[in-house]
């Protein structure tokens, strides 16, 4: 019996270890984030690597198990990209970024983050495409990217985010078709906003207003 309270006590003490460590592994990620931004209000000064894990640090969230759910820096006068290392915070499920001076690409890592529910990096100085990983972005619900300066298509694969119920790309630089398999999601999946106007979209799609489905679009017919 002895003996197995003390392997019992052992194992306990190697989850505690194991947990700890994966907190401090998020902190570090988020650390290394924040040298890479310029921070002039000094919005990240709570942002210490030295704590236990990043749970106490202003604008992070976590869950019981001290992981890392929530990140919300709008409006917080941040320049800088997003990191790659992002993608690793694999119980993170609110990114809002919203209205800061973020440049560079999106990075496809992002697509690792299988909890995402929410995905607010509008008004910011975004370039490139939208990584066709997205796709893998089950869970996401509210994705909002307008007002930046993406091009490219925009990738057939958002048909498999059934439970996206708002769509914004508006207000950039994307191209071709709109996927017929995006406004399938308003019989299949839960979608009930989508905006993709001013963009160098092809085709045609009118601009509806109902209770259950709002689509703004003003996309331009090559053969207008």
């Amino acid at each position: 019996m002895m003996g197995c309270r003390v392997l019992l006590g052992f194992l306990l003490a190697v989850a505690a270890v194991i947990a700890s460590v994966d907190c401090n592994s998020e902190g570090d990620i988020l650390n290394a984030w924040k040298t890479q931004l310029t921070d002039p209000n000094n919005v990240l000064q709570s942002w210490d690597p030295t704590l236990i894990n990043p749970c106490t640090w202003f604008h992070v969230s976590c869950n019981s198990e001290n992981s890392v759910t929530r990140v919300d820096l709008g409006r917080a006068n941040l320049s800088g990209p997003l990191i790659p290392e992002l993608g690793n915070l694999t119980n993170l499920q609110y990114l809002n970024v919203f209205g800061n001076k973020l440049f560079g690409s999106i990075p496809n890592e992002i697509g690792n983050l299988r909890n995402l529910v929410s995905l607010d990096l509008h008004k910011n100085n975004f370039t490139g495409i939208i990584p066709k990983s997205f796709g893998h972005l089950h869970s996401l619900r509210f994705l909002r990217v307008f007002s930046n300066s993406l091009s490219g298509p925009i990738p057939p694969n958002f048909g498999n985010l059934t439970s996206l119920e708002i769509l914004e790309l508006n207000s950039n630089r994307f191209t071709g078709p709109l996927p017929s398999v995006v406004l399938e999601l308003v019989r299949f999946g839960q979608l009930k906003h989508l905006d993709v106007s001013d963009n160098l979209l092809a085709g045609t799609v009118h601009r509806t207003n109902s209770t259950r489905f709002r689509v703004t679009t003003i996309i331009q017919d090559p053969q207008a």
